[in-house]
């Protein structure tokens, strides 16, 4: 039995302002064409489908055309899709009676029975190989907030998950027969995987969301992991995150954007298998530099003007300064004038030491929620929050992306 995993697709992901639709378009094209060559019995993607909670239209016609045209061209291909920190859930889930008759299954919440237990029915899909007979069972595991585990307690949050992973492999186990392989998806951070520089979202603020790999015990033969963007495996070769098929921000340009093809014998993993995906539109990041360096750099760059402009390389330039120059972003202008490049970005970070103050300087963009929180606590009150008022903070924040999900 063969599966194709892959995951944090962002449809309709904004770049510093710019939509990203025709390299979205360009990588769905292109996953086409991959399922047909490859002619896998199941796809699974781990979660992010979208970038936002609330996704533009066209965004969602994205990802509901290449359902429909996937189910055309393989009529047998399963599709199981589960919700990320980035979507709702209820979103997720809202076409699922139609789109089951596409053979595709989106899960976006888990549901609770009167007795209290899990509703492992609605979280475990089979998965038919080639002769239409169950080959493997999907545990499809959407993101869990703390309200849907914990009833909203972030400090319980770890063990709550761990209850839920529990219920799930243990009715699983139940469920299948010799033969049949156990295949988990979920999204969520593992510990000891590697994140990116900028731009993953914490799934629970304060750094305590960071799951064990045990979770995932010997006889589930596959661990289909989202939310990562580096394309890693955990501990062991079975439990993998796909990584993001582009690259959501410049500090991820180096990354191998890749699907992951994955090959079941039985119960057994047999083979895993990964498949370059290309680049549709190139990221080009000039700097850190002196001024006169980076104008001298972005003169020579050497740009391929056939290229129309949907497919014009994004830039960002790193400027150090010494002092404020008020006019930075005309003559970085000037100078790529006529040059087929999409400027996105121009970061600057002085270099003349620290502020009248003693502080270092900072942008903005260079601080997270938590950290602009600190920073006003220690001006305001000359001395740092303590780890009580930070819990506080962070379970405060929680409930508003939370409540951002339940509105959309």
């Amino acid at each position: 039995m063969k599966l194709i995993h892959t995951s944090d697709w962002h449809l309709g992901q904004t770049f510093h302002g710019q939509e990203r639709h025709s390299e979205h378009r360009a990588f769905l094209d292109w996953l086409l064409d991959t399922l047909a060559e490859r002619r896998p019995d199941a796809l699974l993607i781990a979660g992010d489908v979208f970038d936002v909670v609330n996704p533009s239209l066209r965004a969602q016609e994205l990802l509901y055309d290449f359902i429909v045209t996937a189910h055309e061209r393989l009529p047998t291909l399963d599709i199981v899709m589960i919700a990320g920190n980035h979507d709702s859930g209820s979103r997720i889930e809202l076409p699922a009676p139609l789109m089951q008759r596409l053979r595709a299954h989106a899960r976006g919440r888990v549901h609770w029975r009167d007795d209290g237990h899990l509703d492992d029915d609605h979280l475990l899909i089979p998965l038919y190989d080639s002769g239409n007979e169950i080959g493997a069972w999907c545990l499809a595991l959407p993101f869990l907030r703390p309200a849907e585990v914990t009833g909203g307690n972030v400090a319980g949050y770890v063990d709550g998950i761990a209850q839920v992973h529990r219920e799930l492999i243990e009715a699983a186990r139940r469920r299948r027969q010799p033969g049949e392989a156990l295949v988990a998806m979920s999204h969520a951070h593992l510990q000891g995987a590697c994140v990116s520089e900028n731009s993953e979202r914490p799934i629970v603020i304060g750094g305590e969301e960071a799951l064990p790999a045990n979770l995932f015990p010997e006889d589930i033969a596959y661990v289909a992991l989202g939310h990562l963007h580096r394309p890693q495996q955990v501990g062991e070769s079975r439990i993998r995150y796909s990584g993001t098929p582009l690259p959501l921000d410049f500090s991820e340009t180096h990354y191998p954007h890749q699907i992951l093809e994955v090959t079941l014998d039985g119960e057994r993993l047999a083979d895993i298998s990964t498949i370059p995906i290309p680049r549709s539109v190139d990221l080009l990041r000039v700097g850190p530099l002196t001024l006169d360096d980076a104008l001298a750099r972005l003169d020579t760059l050497d740009c391929d003007e056939s290229l129309p402009r949907e497919r014009w390389p994004w830039l960002e330039v790193r400027v150090n300064l010494d002092a404020p120059c008020p006019d930075l972003r005309a003559r970085v202008e000037a100078i790529l004038e006529g040059k087929p490049l999409r400027l996105l970005r121009i970061h600057t970070r002085y270099t003349a030491g620290p502020t009248e103050s003693g502080e270092a300087r900072v942008t903005l963009d260079s601080l997270g929620p938590q950290a602009l929180f600190e920073r006003a606590w220690q001006g305001r009150y000359g001395n740092a929050p303590d780890p009580a008022i930070l819990s506080d903070f962070n379970q405060l924040w929680q409930t508003v992306q939370d409540d951002e999900e339940l509105d959309a």
